[in-house]
Formats: C-alpha cells, sequence, structure tokens
C-alpha cells in the first residue's frame, strides 16, 4: 500500500491533468504487449499495435531497447516518464534528455539490482546514446500511441468530466473520496493499492500538491515515482468497459431497450464512461449518421451532454441520464433479489 499524506496546502495544489502524459502512456502500452491482463478492454488496439510495429520494422528495437528499460514490474527507472511529460510528448522527452547523467546511472543501477537491466543500458548516461534511445521513444509512440490518441482524449475528457462532478460537490476531498477501488481517502490519508510485491510505503507531500493522471493503457495499481523527491506524480487506470458487446438478457441495462430503443439504450451505457459518436456507432451496430441522431436525441431529452474537442465530438451523462441508468440497474437487481429462494 502506498499512503500520501496531505496538509491543507496539499490540498489546494492537488490538481487532475487535463490531458494523457504521453512517455507514461507509452510505457504503460509496453506493459499491455507485455501481459495478457485486461486484453479484451485493448484488443483492437493489440492487433494493430502488433501490425504497425511489424510494418515499420520496430519489433528489434521494441524487444532488444525499450521492453527491457520498461519491465511489467514493481520498478522501472523514473527518468523514463518525467512529470514534465503532462505537458506533450516534446517536453517530456527533453526532460529525458536533459536528466543529469548521474541519476541516470544511478537508476539505471537500481533496475540492474532489482530486476536485471541490460548490458548497454549504463550507457544511457552518455548522451549521444540517449539521443538514440528518444529516437526510438518517438518512432514508437508515433506507431502505437499517436494513432488513438483521439479515444485516448476522449476517454481522459469523460475522467475529468466525472472527477469535476465529485469536485463540486465535495471538493477536492469529494474527488479524492470518489477515485474508485484502488483507492480510499482517511483524512487526511489517501491510501492507495500498490503492487503486491513491494513494501508499504509512505509518501509526503509536504505541501507540493499532488498531480493526478488518469492513464489509458495502464491497467490495474496506479503508479508514482519510487523517488519520493521527485515531484509528486500519481498516474491511475481508467475504468474500460466492454462497449462493443450488446445487451444481453441478464443485462441489467436491458429494461432500457424497451423505453429508448436497443441503440439508445447502448448509447447511454457506452457514454457512462464518456463516448465519442463514433465509439456508440461501434458499440451499437449502427453507423456514425444514426449514432449521431440517437445522441441528438438523448441530448434533447436531457440525458446526455455533448462538447466538441477538436475533430471529435465526447458524450457523456447529465446528472438525469446517469439516474436512468442507476434506475434500470436498481430495478434489475430487484427483480434478482425477489428472484432468489433461500434455503435455511
Amino acid at each position: 500500500m502506498l499512503r500520501i499524506h496531505f496538509d491543507d496546502a496539499d490540498l489546494a495544489r492537488t490538481r487532475l491533468a487535463p490531458a494523457p502524459d504521453p512517455l507514461f502512456e507509452v510505457a504503460a502500452s509496453m506493459h499491455r504487449l507485455q501481459s495478457g491482463r485486461g486484453r479484451w478492454a485493448y484488443a483492437g488496439w493489440y492487433r494493430a499495435a502488433r501490425r504497425e510495429l511489424r510494418e515499420q520494422g520496430l519489433e528489434r528495437a521494441l524487444r532488444g531497447v525499450l521492453l527491457p528499460m520498461y519491465p511489467r514490474a514493481a520498478y522501472y527507472p523514473d527518468f523514463l516518464t518525467p512529470a514534465t511529460g503532462v505537458e506533450g510528448l516534446e517536453a517530456g522527452l527533453e526532460a529525458l534528455l536533459a536528466t543529469p547523467a548521474e541519476r541516470v546511472a544511478e537508476e539505471v543501477g537500481m533496475l540492474d539490482r532489482l530486476i536485471g537491466a541490460p548490458g548497454w543500458a549504463g550507457r544511457l548516461a552518455e548522451q549521444d546514446v540517449r539521443q538514440e534511445f528518444v529516437g526510438v521513444l518517438r518512432a514508437y509512440c508515433g506507431a502505437v500511441v499517436v494513432p488513438h490518441q483521439e479515444r485516448i482524449q476522449a476517454r481522459i475528457e469523460a475522467e475529468r468530466a466525472v472527477r469535476g462532478r465529485g469536485l463540486l460537490h465535495g471538493g477536492v476531498e469529494g474527488m479524492l473520496a470518489g477515485l474508485g477501488a484502488m483507492f480510499r481517502w482517511c483524512p487526511p490519508v489517501l491510501e492507495v493499492a500498490y503492487p503486491r510485491q513491494t513494501r508499504d510505503r509512505d509518501l509526503y507531500l509536504n505541501g507540493r500538491g499532488l498531480t493526478l493522471v488518469p492513464s489509458y493503457f495502464n491497467w490495474g495499481e496506479p503508479v508514482a515515482f519510487a523517488d519520493p523527491g521527485l515531484p509528486p506524480v500519481l498516474w491511475y487506470s481508467l475504468l474500460h468497459e466492454p462497449a462493443g458487446r450488446p445487451l444481453r438478457e441478464e443485462d441489467p441495462e436491458r429494461s432500457l431497450v424497451h423505453l429508448l430503443g436497443r441503440a439508445r439504450a447502448v448509447a447511454l451505457r457506452v457514454a457512462a464512461g464518456g463516448a465519442t459518436t463514433g465509439e456508440i456507432a461501434r458499440a451499437a451496430g449502427v453507423s456514425a449518421s444514426s449514432a449521431s441522431r440517437h445522441a441528438t436525441v438523448l441530448r434533447d431529452a436531457g440525458l446526455l451532454t455533448t462538447a466538441r474537442m477538436g475533430p471529435a465530438v465526447l458524450h457523456t451523462l447529465t446528472p438525469a441520464g446517469a439516474s436512468v441508468l442507476r434506475a434500470a440497474r436498481s430495478a434489475a437487481g430487484e427483480a434478482a433479489e425477489g428472484g432468489r429462494v433461500e434455503l435455511s
């Protein structure tokens, strides 16, 4: 467990990142390539990523250069995901290149002691070797992360909308209390589920505040820097729903089909996590124009709200829409309870 200790100044300086952290998404995406955990949530991405890596001739660099530095383990070097990464890919890469050689050598040494580092990794302290490494990172990001930016940003915006409601209703403490099952807010401490192979640790913010960064590719436990002296950043997983699955008879939202029709019931369900028009279309099995019309009907009924982000349109639930979805699920739960027979 990670225990993050806040004081009043920390609460005032806690923020939610406005966009994904490209370098952390690069790291987390490599973990998705190394693990079958949650593969269903990334099935389409996984197939596309493997194809792009093969077609762009990056498979050898992935195996020999990148994966050894980003093991799916309790530790990989902090300098690979600098705090300034939340400002964009180029800002993160510049910070990576500017990392003092002594720190690079120290963190590579820690990787070698804890997990095992490749023999060439010590040379990352040299600026020209790090430049080459950054070139490989940029190519990998362009192949497997950039093509999915629209979906990633849409999910981040949906998460921000949900956390914004918690902030409006309960301030920063309300937002911290609603972060999900991996967190427990016990004022003034945020308890965070952490990899089981690591020891419990305490992080004292000491007035620095905390940057919360939702991550599309992270799966499971949140991630913080190993070095407590670095700017406090906590990356955490978004919840992924199998949106492409049709509604089944046992689904609690099934009753909405009779009220709204199948396509609009599906649209309401997937919008609970934030969804673009294209995502609604794929989930409901309809054309993009039909999905747009269904979203318009739901928006006119006060169940959805829509925001434009560049070329994409993001649909999220209004409080009324969330209430309708909760009511359907609650009714389904009560019906299931009523149908049970208990034997004494």
